[in-house]
């Protein structure tokens, strides 16, 4: 079983930055990486992802503001989020897709972002 450990998420003030972190608890193969995020009522929604290759994608509401990183020496996926707004706010899940037998997609267990005015 791959579980992931995600960290880097508080409340920041708007304007701010915050890090998070994704990295499977076993030293496991990863393939493309994405990032998550679900607000109060709202559907999850798929914020950044970023290929094997390198090529990153993101959400037009995140453009210039997040980047979507990956360190293979520590086996960890980030995502650097600054000039935070208000409506930044939510649950960020990462999601890497990880070889274990087969290349499947994780999720990690969230961690909340809150962004105040």
């Amino acid at each position: 079983q791959v579980q992931l450990v995600e960290s880097g998420g508080g409340l920041v003030q708007a304007g701010g930055s915050l890090r998070l972190s994704c990295a499977p608890t076993k030293k496991i193969s990863i393939n493309t990486m994405a990032w998550y995020r679900q607000a109060p009522g709202k559907q999850r929604e798929l914020v950044a992802s970023r290929t094997s290759g390198g090529s990153t994608n993101y959400t037009d509401s995140v453009k210039g503001r997040f980047t979507v990183t990956r360190d293979n020496a520590k086996n960890t996926m980030f995502l650097q989020m600054d000039a935070l707004k208000p409506e930044d706010t939510a649950v960020y899940y990462c999601m890497p897709r990880c070889w274990y037998g087969s290349w499947e997609d994780y999720w990690g267990q969230g961690t909340q972002v809150t962004v105040s005015s």
